[in-house]
């Protein structure tokens, strides 16, 4: 069984920094295990695009897998997940709002009113 299949069985971003022995702080983990795990895919996804995930062995991969949950871990420990932005209810809370619509009665439609 290749590294990609063993990480995709595991249930807890606690499950990957044990198994691809990455030393962690639990409470780092337990604000922004999600935004990590997140994160840790977004470097992978760069990786497969740039041809480094078809290329590599199963040891070159499973370096690879360490080295982004490590780079993606160290994004949040010198950040906050707020601060990231990686889900879009985040980003969504500082995105700029449009202004309200003001209402629009057409001249045509006063003329339509018959007064008593």
């Amino acid at each position: 069984m290749g590294i990609l299949d063993e990480l995709s069985r595991l249930s807890s971003a606690e499950d990957f920094f044990l198994h691809l022995n990455v030393p962690y702080d639990p409470a780092v983990v337990r604000v922004a295990r999600l935004h990590i795990m997140r994160r840790m895919g977004q470097y992978l996804r760069g990786s497969d695009v740039d041809g480094d995930l078809t290329g590599a062995d199963e040891a070159g991969l499973r370096d690879l897998c360490r080295a982004h949950l490590e780079q993606a871990y160290q994004d949040f420990v010198a950040s906050s997940p707020i601060a990231e932005r990686l889900f879009k209810v985040h980003r969504d809370a500082v995105a700029p709002k449009a202004p309200e619509p003001k209402p629009f009665v057409p001249l045509a439609a006063l003329g339509a009113l018959k007064v008593p």
